[in-house]
């Protein structure tokens, strides 16, 4: 499987309601729809605001090219994916890795974070109301990441409190730890028991804190209409 791998490869996780389409070389850059064919389409769609986040990174990825996508793998989605979060870990993941590959994901995670940080400062603390009234307002939101992100450490055998949304230092020492783990991985072998791989733990890590960064920025504009 490793020689069909590239810039282009996706993988689908497919439960009972829903599928995430996940890109396996850009972490992060995972969508979701009903179907498989709507979850590409989906995925694509977000290629213009990955951009973003590879720039970031100081990594060249042109949007307009990165369809058609290569489907190079399927796995059977469970609850976690039908709730609405990509959550069974394919076997492609169990890949060596080497130290430019390591140091590639790590600075894609740094960048989701920049990316994150920057929306948020730019955005009001009270959000658009989602379509049924409900919704996460920005701090919250945001607290929720962090928390996310205390607990997705652990897997990668990181262990910090949740950080105060006004304790940069604490946030600052959770990420640098999660990236000095993604830096030194070599292949995919959990860190703990029950852990989840570095390849897998960055395209989680990563995929909920652009999911909320992109979500902050749809609901920072007015209603269309």
């Amino acid at each position: 499987m490793a020689a069909r791998l590239g810039p282009k490869s996706v993988y689908l996780e497919t439960g009972s309601r829903r599928v995430f389409a996940c890109s396996v070389e850009w972490p992060g850059w995972c969508r979701s729809a009903k179907n498989e064919e709507a979850a590409l389409e989906r995925l694509a769609e977000y290629a213009e605001r990955y951009q973003v986040v590879a720039a970031e990174a100081e990594l060249p990825f042109d949007a307009a090219e990165q369809t058609p996508f290569d489907v190079v793998d399927r796995v059977a989605g469970n609850a976690t994916t039908d709730f609405g979060a990509p959550g069974v870990v394919p076997q492609l993941d169990a890949m060596p890795m080497t130290e430019v590959d390591a140091q590639r994901q790590a600075a894609l995670v740094a960048a989701a974070w920049t990316v994150l940080d920057r929306v948020a400062a730019g955005a009001p603390a009270e959000l658009r109301k989602g379509p049924r009234g409900g919704g996460r307002d920005r701090d919250t939101m945001v607290q929720h990441v962090l928390g996310a992100e205390a607990s997705y450490a652990r897997t990668l055998g990181v262990k910090h409190r949740e950080p105060a949304l006004d304790d940069p230092a604490a946030i600052k020492a959770l990420r640098e730890d999660i990236l000095d783990v993604l830096r030194a991985a070599r292949d995919g072998t959990p860190r703990t028991e029950k852990g989840w791989p570095p390849r897998y733990a960055a395209r989680r890590i990563a995929w909920h804190v652009l999911d909320h960064a992109w979500e902050i920025e749809d609901r920072s504009e007015p209603a269309a209409g």
